[in-house]
Order: structure tokens, then C-alpha cells, then sequence
């Protein structure tokens, strides 16, 4: 495992509700996991020994059926279709509101949410990746969103190895994952009998010290090594390079983006579930007094018709251009943007689309050869 040290400890399998606990009396509202429209999500955990074992989620291409994991372990699922982004930018809120006094002159003011401190357990590499990436673009200096901003500053994030890898998870070929490397507060590794813990912040210090933790043996840290490498291993579906970008870029005339568009609904599952898209859109919403109104934002996706509207025309006027849009923008541009690629390995495009298209594919099949002559 990565990321553990001469200071990793051990957490037994009975002792988990414990640092529950710990966080509850910290003043966190605890997330984990919970089974909701036959999905993992994320929801708050009415007690510290709330969290839910044994469960596991099969996944494919269009496909997501919940499993039981004959080992009953806290966290031998992959992921789900929530990562870490609804807790940081919402789906829908309010940015300002606007007031009209007596004499009829306008008063501005910035609306900010109402947070209460949070922590997530169960948070996977991918993710925590995802987030950094997040980060960089509502926090970037000279444009930092409060509203982001004020949520993010409240996570507390318990991040998880992931020892069983769904079949469309590729974060090893992206450099993600399986195994929580930075980002986090604490970090776990499930083994047969209790968890290996790591602090990657002082506030994930202060909670371990709390639980007076026994130190992890040498053989411990190198099974979760072990397991993590393992899980690596077993993952069959890759991107075939980390930069993407000059070679996607030459094919944007690529016969395939036609039989993909032909295949696509246009539905916005992908981006909706990916935990690095940001597109959103803004709105007001004028009281019918007239006397206030408020602007917001709620999640967009590139591949609804209206996204690509601009001055009485439409960019992007078909699927096959979106489509386009969304894996160029995803897995080459993002590299100008922000250094790297805004693919995090998590899969979750493939196991949500309805009709089972597989990113992976789409690429290996863009990049086999050149554009047919």
C-alpha cells in the first residue's frame, strides 16, 4: 500500500463504529454508505455502528446489480454512482438574491449555504483524485467560488483501498487508484481482521490519536500492500496513455464518432455520474411580487441541445458532435486546463450508460490508426 508508513495503526474489525464515533464527536454529520434505489450511496449514518456489511455491486457496460459479498466486509464495493462532487458542488443552488426596498432602488448580496461539517466514509482513490481536480477549478486563485468553496472547507473525507475493483474500473491505467495515495484525512485498508490506518492531515491525526491505536505490524502494512497491487492486476479495461491529447485530437473527423452517435441518447447519464464534470447552467428566479429574485445554478450536461446555443445558433447542433465535445474535452483538452486528464479510471460512464457504451472502447478504437483516406 502506498501511502502507509512507520506510522500506519490498527483498527480491529470490531473497533470501526468506534471511529465512527470519534467523528460524531467531533461534530461531523457521517456519510457512508446505504442501499437506496437498489444503488450505493451516500447518506447520513444514524449511528456509529450503522455502517452496512457484505455488500458488493456487479458492474458492466449498462449494468449495475447489487451482490452480497460472501466475506461480509465493510467496503468490498467499488463504487456507486455518488462520488465525493454533490457534497462539494451542489446539484442546485442559489449564488445571489436580489431585493427591491420602498423606494424601488435594488440591494445585491451573495447567498451562501448553510454547511454543517461532514465526513464521508468509504471515499475511493479515483475520487479523491476527482476532487483535486474539482478543486482546481472552483478554487484556482482570482476565481475561487464561495459557494464551493464554504462546502469544501467542511469535508472531512475517510478514504478506502479498493481491494475488489468493479469490471469497468481502469484508475490504475489513469495512475488513480486502486489505493488512496494523498487527498484524504484517514485512510483505510480492509483486511480479514481489521483496518490498516494512515492520517493524511492533522485533523485525521487528532481522531486516530483519540482511538489509541496499536501500531500495524510490517506483516499487515505488506498484505495491504499486496491486496492493492493485486487489485491493480486484476482490472482489464485501460486507457492506453496517460496523455491523450495530440492523438484524439487528430481524428476529430474519425468515422467512429458516427457509429457512437448512433448508439448515444443524448441522456446525460455520463456527466452526471462522472466525478469531474463541472458544466452547469444558470437561471433566475424572480418572486411574483417582483419585489426579489435569485440566481442560481444546477448541474448542465454537454450533451443537452441547449448547451451548445450561442447568439442564435448552435454550436453543436447533433449527438455526434457532443459526443465529441465530451471525450475530447474530458481526455485531451483537460490537459491544457489543468495538466493532466480529467478521467479518473472510476468507470461509472460505462456501468450508467443505458445503453452500455464503454469509454475505453471508444478511445482504444480512435486511437488504433489514423483517419481512413
Amino acid at each position: 500500500m502506498t501511502s502507509l508508513s512507520d506510522h500506519a495503526g490498527f483498527l480491529p474489525l470490531a473497533q470501526l463504529p468506534s471511529l465512527v464515533a470519534q467523528l460524531m464527536a467531533h461534530g461531523y454529520q457521517c456519510l457512508g454508505p446505504a442501499l437506496e434505489n437498489d444503488a450505493i450511496v451516500m447518506r447520513e449514518l444514524a449511528t456509529a455502528d450503522s455502517l452496512p456489511r457484505g455488500l458488493q455491486a456487479e458492474q458492466a457496460p449498462g449494468r449495475y446489480r447489487l451482490t452480497q459479498d460472501p466475506q461480509q466486509r465493510y467496503f468490498a464495493w467499488a463504487n456507486g454512482p455518488q462520488a465525493i462532487k454533490p457534497q462539494a458542488f451542489a446539484p442546485q443552488e442559489s449564488l445571489w438574491r436580489v431585493e427591491r426596498d420602498a423606494a424601488g432602488a435594488l440591494t445585491f448580496a451573495a447567498v451562501l449555504p448553510a454547511v454543517r461539517p461532514q465526513a464521508i466514509i468509504g471515499v475511493r482513490a479515483c475520487d479523491l483524485a476527482a476532487l483535486a481536480l474539482q478543486d482546481a477549478h472552483f478554487m484556482r486563485a482570482g476565481r475561487r467560488d464561495a459557494q464551493y468553496a464554504q462546502r469544501r472547507e467542511q469535508l472531512f473525507l475517510v478514504a478506502v483501498q479498493c481491494a475488489e475493483p468493479a469490471a469497468t474500473c481502469f484508475c490504475a491505467s489513469t495512475g488513480d487508484g486502486p489505493t488512496p495515495t494523498a487527498g484524504y484525512d484517514i485512510s483505510l485498508a480492509e483486511l480479514a481482521d481489521g483496518f490498516i490506518t494512515v492520517a493524511g492531515s492533522a485533523k485525521g491525526a487528532a481522531v486516530l490519536q483519540a482511538l489509541a491505536l496499536a501500531p500495524a505490524t510490517p506483516q499487515q502494512i505488506e498484505t495491504a500492500r499486496q491486496q492493492g497491487e493485486a487489485a491493480a492486476a486484476a482490472q482489464t479495461r485501460t486507457l492506453p496513455s496517460h496523455t491523450l491529447r495530440d492523438s484524439l485530437m487528430s481524428q476529430l473527423e474519425h468515422p467512429r464518432w458516427d457509429e457512437v452517435a448512433a448508439r448515444c441518447l443524448a441522456c446525460g447519464n455520463c456527466t452526471a455520474v462522472c466525478p469531474t464534470c463541472f458544466c452547469h447552467a444558470e437561471l433566475d428566479e424572480p418572486a411574483l411580487d417582483g419585489l426579489s429574485s435569485e440566481h442560481g445554478r444546477i448541474w448542465d450536461s454537454c450533451f443537452g441541445e441547449s448547451h451548445g446555443h450561442l447568439h442564435g445558433f448552435n454550436v453543436r447542433p447533433d449527438i455526434r458532435s457532443r459526443y465529441r465535445q465530451w471525450l475530447t474535452h474530458k481526455l485531451a483538452t483537460w490537459h491544457d486546463q489543468f495538466g493532466r486528464s480529467g478521467c479518473v479510471g472510476c468507470g461509472r460512464c460505462i456501468a450508467w450508460c443505458p445503453v452500455g457504451i464503454d469509454l475505453t472502447a471508444e478511445v482504444a478504437a480512435l486511437t488504433a490508426s489514423e483517419v481512413p483516406s
